[in-house]
């Protein structure tokens, strides 16, 4: 089964120690949110986010978004990957049904 066009998996940002990665998260939530209005609201756009720590004391904040963001991807550097595990994501800005379509792509 080919997966959803509105799953993330494009691009990611880590941002850092969560802490601290407030600045560059409004960024991009800002970025994304002209696109999102440019492009009409679409289904599936999105930028999602959790905080991964991979074994150290502190957590970065990683950003993920759809590929019907790809455009703002681009625009902040992001780097190319799989379409994450559904575990922990918020979708802080843009469509929450990306959340939705993640979750079930994680079932399948």
């Amino acid at each position: 089964m080919a997966a959803l066009p509105s799953t993330p998996g494009p691009g990611r940002s880590r941002l850092g120690d969560a802490r601290l990665a407030g600045e560059e998260r409004e960024r991009i939530e800002r970025l994304f949110a002209r696109a999102y209005a440019a492009a009409g609201r679409p289904k599936g756009m999105a930028v999602l986010a959790r905080h991964e720590s991979e074994g150290r004391l502190h957590c970065d904040l990683v950003v993920y978004f759809s590929p019907a963001a790809a455009a703002v991807a681009r625009e902040v550097d992001a780097t190319p990957c799989e379409q994450p595990s559904p575990g922990d994501l918020s979708v802080p800005a843009g469509d929450e049904r990306a959340l939705v379509a993640v979750s079930s792509a994680g079932d399948a």
